[in-house]
């Protein structure tokens, strides 16, 4: 299991989408302070390693590429390096990805660090083989246009995201992990990826939790230091969920656990320490007797006593008079 609620968060540079204007201005002033650096033969040369046998099998090129921390400000040399793999182009001044469109090789892209703000007009969908993208720390302010038949995790941390709105389902179809930690979402809905395994959306601004009975086959839900006061939106669809992180939230009592009952069964370690409802008396038990399941609360595991303690308030709780009155 993922220790994912304990990774650090990078902050998004970016307001979002009422602020576009504000980066845009930003950006052009940045270009005029920043010198050009254009991509040379030379740093191409130093990048340069893993040397493989080509698709046709008869000839040798090198497929892996270094380009971190290069002060670039465009790649357009790139377009050459058909056999291109694995290419990291992280820490630079990058705001147009479109030379990698002829990298159809390419598996394997981090572009953290740079200056990207859309996804609509980037070459992403025409990367066939691309399985696995990073785009932490940009400026992107929305997810529409994003595309890749392959695509297998997308990293977006620390951008300016307030919506999902645009996720093109059938643009998507391979996509198993989503990083979105970091940015400004207020609600969880529009991710329609049916295929979603592992979904991370902690330290945004989410208040709802909308849309998620689209994703049945998601296992990891990490929803840390967020604005929720309920659970509500955790539906029995979600038929394959094993872990929930909402730690750092605002639930304030056992009766939000009622939503959780949805997935009492297959939901084995659920962390809900510094919410209000952490705090209250018998904590554990109580959670413990509503999902007898779990295996692991807050980090740590369910001991076998625990759990006959919780299972015996459960009884005494169905036997009580104000349980039979109703």
């Amino acid at each position: 299991m993922s220790e994912a609620d304990e990774d650090e968060v990078f902050q998004g540079d970016s307001e979002g989408e009422e602020q576009n204007e504000d980066i845009q201005e930003e950006e052009t002033s940045e270009k005029d302070q920043i010198e050009a650096c254009p991509l040379t033969q030379d740093m191409i040369v130093q990048g340069l390693s893993l040397l493989c046998r080509t698709g046709n099998g008869l000839a040798h090129a090198f497929v892996k590429l270094d380009l971190k921390e290069r002060h670039l400000t465009d790649v357009v040399l790139l377009s050459s390096f058909v056999h291109l793999r694995f290419l990291d182009i992280s820490s630079n001044y990058l705001t147009d990805l479109s030379p990698l469109a002829a990298l159809t090789q390419l598996l394997w892209l981090k572009g953290d660090s740079n200056r990207l703000q859309r996804f609509k007009g980037q070459p992403l969908d025409q990367l066939t083989y691309l399985q696995w993208l990073s785009l932490a720390v940009n400026r992107l302010c929305d997810i529409e246009g994003l595309g890749g038949p392959s695509l297998e995790t997308l990293n977006l941390i620390g951008n300016g995201i307030q919506k999902v709105f645009g996720i093109e389902y059938h643009r998507l179809t391979n996509l198993v992990t989503l990083e979105l930690r970091g940015n400004s979402l207020e609600t969880t809905d529009g991710i329609y990826l049916p295929n979603l395994r592992r979904l991370y959306l902690a330290q945004n601004k989410i208040k709802r939790l909308e849309g998620l009975e689209k994703l049945e086959r998601l296992t990891i839900l990490h929803l840390r230091d967020n604005q929720l006061e309920t659970l509500d939106g955790i539906s029995p669809s979600m038929k394959s969920l094993q872990y929930l992180n909402v730690r750092g939230n605002l639930v304030p009592s056992q009766q939000a656990l009622q939503s959780l009952m949805a997935v009492a069964h297959t939901l084995r370690a659920l962390v809900l320490a510094e919410n209000p409802l952490s705090e209250t008396e018998d904590y554990r038990l109580v959670v413990l007797a509503q999902l007898p399941f779990l295996e692991r609360l807050d980090k740590e595991s369910v001991s076998s006593e625990e759990r006959s303690e919780a299972q015996e308030r459960f009884r005494e709780f169905q036997d009580s008079p104000e349980q039979e009155d109703h």
